[in-house]
């Protein structure tokens, strides 16, 4: 692997191309030309990936595609990979779009890697590892909240990620394992109380955070869930907007009205959280794994917590496909992925 076009040039996307283009030769692409106001370190192009006879004379020079657009633009950029060979990653959180990745996969002469991102990614990576230290398995939470630091306003948020993800994840309904049975369950339910350092935090369901881990760990434990972390009454308000103003049927406008409302912040905060409890041998034991990151200086220039976290995750997945650590080529589930060699990676060692 020595050529990767990254597709994509918003904040994650940008970071990401800064990260790899320390060791292979990145190509970053977008409608719109980019606008910093420092140079990347890369070249870069514009173009439609919606006009496919373009995506496809692009993406025959490279050996791989890192595609940091919205969800609903990651399918013919999947397709056009398959065909023509490339390895393949995103940060999507959508499940169709995610099953039919792994469909193709089935065929796939390289690897195809979605939800490489926060959750679905970094957090399936890192309950993995602790479902790892057990012999057999009880329950696995995975949290995580990307939010502002000084919240304001009744939903005490800002859109640092994609808009349409998040409405898309607070619609669909999420996959869980409850009383040992693979299920789904309304997004934006099952509101829980988080106290996390004397702060008090809501979490609630929303999809794709799991990724395949229902599947992988269908008949292994009573209980598997992810939720996501906000301030307290998101989740009310959020409901309100979605279906008492039946808001959810329109979500272009519910996009632009909350991009409007709540645009991102510089200082933000990701938590990541997880419990796994089982037993080691007859011992019922309990593992957890805790940690908050905040907005850090890469190559000289300030990058949010939400940005970093993100670009690293696919950026680290990345090399170990380039390493030859990970499979060469198939589906790649987050929760094979092994999290001491990802944070021995240049980029999963941010994590640290």
């Amino acid at each position: 692997m020595k050529n990767v076009l990254v597709i994509g040039m918003g904040k994650v996307g940008s970071l990401v191309g800064v990260l790899l283009s320390k060791r292979f030769t990145v190509t970053g692409l977008d409608k719109h030309k980019p606008h910093y106001s420092f140079p990347l370190p890369f070249e870069t192009r514009q173009g439609d990936v919606t006009d496919h006879s373009f995506l496809d004379k692009t993406l025959a020079g490279f050996d791989a595609v890192v595609s940091c657009l919205p969800y609903n633009l990651n399918l013919p950029i999947a397709q056009t990979a398959h065909r023509l060979g490339l390895h393949y990653f995103d940060l999507t959180e959508d499940v169709p779009t995610t099953h039919a990745i792994r469909e193709m996969a089935e065929t796939a002469r390289s690897v195809m890697a979605p939800q490489c991102g926060l959750a679905p990614g970094l957090i399936g990576i890192v309950g993995a590892d602790l479902a790892k230290r057990f012999t057999r398995l009880r329950d696995m939470e995975l949290r995580v909240g990307a939010l502002p630091r000084y919240p304001n306003g009744l939903l005490g948020y800002s859109f640092t990620w994609s808009p349409a993800g998040v409405i898309n994840e607070y619609i669909n309904d999420a996959e869980v394992i409850h009383n040992g049975v693979c299920k789904m369950v309304p997004s934006l339910d099952g509101i829980e109380v988080i106290n996390i350092e004397g702060q008090e935090f809501e979490a609630f369901s929303t999809s794709g955070g799991l990724g395949t881990m229902c599947e992988t760990y269908a008949g292994k434990l009573d209980t598997l869930n992810y939720k996501t972390i906000r301030y307290p009454g998101h989740a009310k308000l959020m409901k309100f907007l979605l279906y008492e103003l039946i808001l959810k049927d329109n979500r272009e406008l519910t996009e632009q009205i909350l991009t409007n409302a709540k645009p991102p912040v510089q200082e933000d905060v990701v938590y990541v959280y997880a419990v796994v409890e089982g037993w080691r041998d007859d011992r019922i034991e309990r593992e957890e794994f805790y940690q908050a990151y905040y907005p850090m200086q890469i190559e000289g220039q300030h990058w949010r917590a939400i940005s970093w976290t993100t670009a690293a995750s696919v950026a680290a997945v990345v090399e170990m496909v380039a390493d030859g650590s990970l499979p060469q080529k198939g589906f790649l589930k987050q929760e094979d992925i092994p999290f001491e060699p990802f944070l021995a990676t240049s980029n999963g060692s941010y994590y640290r």
